[in-house]
């Protein structure tokens, strides 16, 4: 698909951080900066008058989608300056003392002498603190319960030493960087699609053979495209698809309920951790472009639906009009075992989506018991094979203990979950404009689907 964007122009930057001079809020009637997040109601609560206010909407950044313009970024989207030391002292607003603190393990520190929480919104290197938070909405008890349900479901064909030292107790809330994308766009698209209107067999009983007739048309769809919330990984560990991580579960428990998010605040990692931003927004345009494509391929898709065979589209082409950049702190419940496995071991991750409940995991399998038990249900499948002699298809039963196999497997592994950012991102189509003009009626097909179709291909 062409992407002719029209972001030539230097980007717009929205300072989202003022009024942040501390990156913190102090209660609004005591004055109080030991303040902390009540997951139950999404409020930020002092701890020292026990008084509960509204957290702040980050300000300056469009929210009618549909007129964005240009480039625009968030201030915490600048690139990461690399040579910025981790090791750094700051100084109290409230009692003057300095406190060392290492950023490369938190974000947040509190003064040992007057208790007073210390941020490091201007001093540690830019984009490292986000421009929006989405605060916790499980406790932890709710998280180990939904821990403790997937894990239960899958303790079968489980590693026995995994089973014997799995606990919910040393589970965490970690705060993980992502980058949300808003895009206004025009999407076009140029092709052929078929609609089925007969299937029907030819042949003898001993050779049976399926045509199908269809009617073919020249297809064309033209229309504006907003997405809102495109959201991916801004951790270039999370990005990584490696040998000895499974990553792609903190992909898969997406979507986030963005719109819910807030001003960035050091309060709401108050008795949680987070990770930092390692990624610039350069190097995440390819990945968003692809992605964005994407989803105005299956945009698309809802208007195609008489083309039950498919559509095979020459052409495929979205312009930018206007794109919006954000960092974002999500908030997720993590818990996470070491498999000893070979030199380097497999780390194995069981997380929670803290806003939706999402719960997707990988889980260490015990091969020699899947293998073993897959290898008893192929011999059941043999031997229908043989009962099932008058049978035409009777060889699929050949096929029970290896599907098994890879069922289990993958029940308990997730290694292909992801997030579908194809369906599951916000979007809208308007200014639809359709055209189908009928070619011709073909008989006699062989393939149950069009030559080609490429309608419902993903490449981000």
């Amino acid at each position: 698909m062409a992407n002719n964007s029209v972001l030539n122009d230097e980007p717009k930057i929205v300072k989202t951080d003022d009024g942040s001079k501390d990156g913190q809020n102090k209660c609004p009637k005591c004055g109080s900066t030991d303040i902390s997040l009540n997951s139950k109601t999404g409020l930020l609560r002092c701890n020292f008058c026990r008084h509960e206010f509204e957290p702040e909407k980050v300000q300056g950044l469009e929210t009618d989608i549909s007129k964005l313009q240009g480039e625009i970024m968030g201030s915490g989207t600048q690139d990461i300056v690399q040579d910025t030391k981790n090791i750094m002292t700051l100084k109290c607003s409230s009692c003057g003392a300095e406190v060392v603190i290492d950023t490369s393990e938190s974000t947040q520190a509190r003064c040992h002498w007057c208790r007073n929480t210390l941020s490091i919104n201007q001093q540690i290197p830019n984009g490292a603190i986000p421009d929006v938070v989405l605060p916790f909405k499980l406790t932890k008890s709710e998280a180990k319960a939904q821990i403790e349900s997937f894990v239960g479901k899958r303790k079968f064909f489980a590693n026995p030493k995994f089973k014997e030292e799995f606990t919910t107790e040393n589970i965490m809330g970690v705060y993980f960087p992502y980058m949300v994308v808003d895009v206004n766009s025009h999407a076009s698209f140029f092709g052929r699609g078929e609609h089925q209107v007969r299937v029907y067999n030819r042949g003898n009983r001993e050779n049976t053979r399926t045509y199908y007739d269809a009617d073919l048309y020249e297809v064309e769809r033209d229309f504006d495209l907003t997405i809102e919330g495109l959201t991916v990984e801004s951790s270039s560990d999370k990005l990584n698809r490696n040998s000895n991580k499974t990553n792609n579960i903190i992909n898969a428990i997406m979507p986030f309920d963005i719109e819910n998010s807030v001003k960035y605040n050091a309060n709401y990692l108050r008795g949680y951790t987070s990770e930092k931003r390692d990624i610039n927004v350069e190097q995440l345009k390819p990945l968003v472009d692809s992605q964005s494509k994407d989803i105005a391929r299956f945009a698309a898709n809802e208007t195609l639906k008489q083309y039950d065979r498919g559509v095979s589209w020459s052409s495929e082409r979205l312009d930018v009009k206007g794109r919006q950049w954000k960092t974002a702190y999500l908030p997720v419940w993590l818990y996470s075992y070491k498999e000893k496995k070979g030199e380097n071991g497999l780390l194995h991750y069981v997380a929670v989506n803290a806003r939706t409940k999402e719960t997707i995991g990988s889980v260490p399998v015990h091969m020699p018991k899947l293998i073993g038990v897959s290898c008893l249900v192929e011999l059941l499948g043999v031997f229908a094979m043989i009962f099932a002699s008058d049978f035409k298809y009777n060889w699929l039963f050949l096929l029970i203990g290896i599907i098994y196999f890879f069922a289990m497997y993958f029940r308990y592994r997730n290694s292909n979950a992801r997030h579908h950012h194809e369906i599951e991102t916000k979007k809208t189509i308007y200014n639809l404009r359709k055209s189908d003009r009928l070619i011709k009626h073909e008989i006699g097909l062989t393939n149950p689907r069009i030559v080609g179709a490429n309608n419902t291909r993903i490449k981000g």
